[in-house]
């Protein structure tokens, strides 16, 4: 079955990642997955959480700019809403499984995430941006061998009975199977959020949507490399 944007049902949007879109971060990156752009940034600071006894951290920060959606989004003055709360530590823990955190110094890596543009899948895509903005400050500060791992994410669901790989908001809002697969290059998986929107669905149907995921991450890789050796 096409899809309203032309695509195959196996195939990504159109994905570019554009490496130091900012100037002062250590690392940074824009993601653009189609409709979908996150500005990924990762600060360095000096000093850990108390709890992390003089090693390194990494934590991440999500939010919406007003202007991404078609209205309005007020600005989460008091704090994050619940549902950035959520999403920054999926980012925040992504991140961390690729990390050697004891290898680190005493400082804490921030990877903030904003969404300038939304079109389903920001969380994805912000874990995606957020591993080459990461990935390049720390080779700013010399700590490359701290990194252990490469790490994407995509969405993926079922929309009137197919599976779909790297859903926009259009296909988002109506799937009956909505998931978010986090995965590693080694082809391992570090989260995977899946929910029936209505009726259950089966472990079949379940394998199909991860072999679909970690496929589209294969090629998300590949981008990522490409920024990071920018």
């Amino acid at each position: 079955m096409t899809r309203a944007d032309g695509r195959t049902a196996d195939q990504l949007r159109p994905v570019t990642i554009e490496p130091d879109a900012q100037r002062h971060p250590a690392g940074s990156a824009l993601v653009r997955f189609g409709g979908t752009h996150v500005l990924c940034a990762a600060s360095l600071e000096e000093g850990a959480p108390r709890f992390r006894e003089r090693r390194g951290w990494v934590t991440a920060e999500y939010a919406m700019l007003p202007g991404a959606t078609d209205s309005r989004a007020r600005r989460e003055r008091n704090g994050p809403g619940g549902r950035s709360k959520e999403i920054e530590r999926l980012i925040g823990r992504s991140l961390r499984s690729v990390v050697d955190l004891d290898a680190l110094p005493d400082v804490t890596l921030t990877v903030d995430c904003d969404v300038l543009e939304a079109d389903g899948g920001t969380r994805t895509a912000a874990i995606t941006g957020g591993w080459v903005a990461l990935a390049r400050a720390l080779g700013s500060i010399g700590q490359q061998d701290a990194l252990v791992g490469q790490l994407a994410a995509v969405s993926v669901g079922i929309i009137d009975g197919e599976p779909r790989l790297d859903l926009p908001y259009e296909e988002d809002v109506r799937a009956e199977v909505d998931m978010n697969v986090v995965a590693t290059a080694d082809g391992r998986l570090v989260e995977v959020q899946g929910t029936a929107e209505g009726a259950p669905f089966s472990r079949a149907a379940m394998d199909q949507l991860l072999d679909l995921a970690l496929a589209g991450c294969e090629e998300l890789f590949v981008l990522q490399r490409k920024a990071v050796d920018a």
